[in-house]
């Protein structure tokens, strides 16, 4: 499946509606490992998008992830609102 640039358009467009709205992300890693995290989309950006996770965990201090749109089409990070 190649990516198309419209697609692109139409997520960075989804993205950029949604800042500062919380989301759950579901983040592919691999050799069927998956991570269900929620933060906030704080950024978007020309090519990737940012969002803030902070943990429950007190131990663990918050982090700024970027995922490239792309990283959507291709499902390697899923994101739903919360």
């Amino acid at each position: 499946m190649a990516v198309q640039q419209a697609d692109i358009n139409k997520v960075r467009a989804s993205v950029s509606g949604q800042l500062g709205n919380k989301v759950m992300i579901q983040l592919d890693r691999g050799r069927n490992r998956v991570d269900i995290q929620e933060g906030v989309i704080k950024g978007a950006y020309p090519s990737v998008f940012t969002i803030l996770v902070d943990d429950d965990n007190e131990k663990n201090p918050p982090q700024l992830l970027s995922f490239s749109y792309a990283d959507v089409l291709t499902r390697d990070i899923r994101m739903k609102l919360c």
